[in-house]
């Protein structure tokens, strides 16, 4: 399990799973995912990337898609917050 630090979503997603409990609830599974090193949907050069971040401090970027939306979690390499974005807002 990482660190995740504070949690906090861009306005982008925020607006996107404003008043759906399903949603919410989707990405709320996602974080738990990432916090537990299962990285979602990346290659495996990535994947194994965020498994050597993990280890070393450095920082981790995970994907999903929930209802035809792909959604990045980043924890930054200091685990001081970890994010939840869409990657058109990167």
């Amino acid at each position: 399990m990482i660190e995740l630090g504070r949690l906090v979503a861009t306005d982008g997603v925020a607006a996107w799973y404003d008043n759906d409990i399903h949603k919410y609830r989707s990405i709320l599974t996602c974080v738990d995912r990432h916090k537990s090193g299962d990285w979602g949907e990346v290659d495996q050069e990535d994947w194994q990337t965020n498994d050597y971040s993990v280890k070393n401090g450095l920082r981790i970027l995970s994907s999903y898609t929930i209802n035809d939306e792909k959604i990045w979690i980043i924890t930054e390499a200091d685990r001081s917050v970890t994010t939840v974005l869409f990657p058109r807002e990167y």
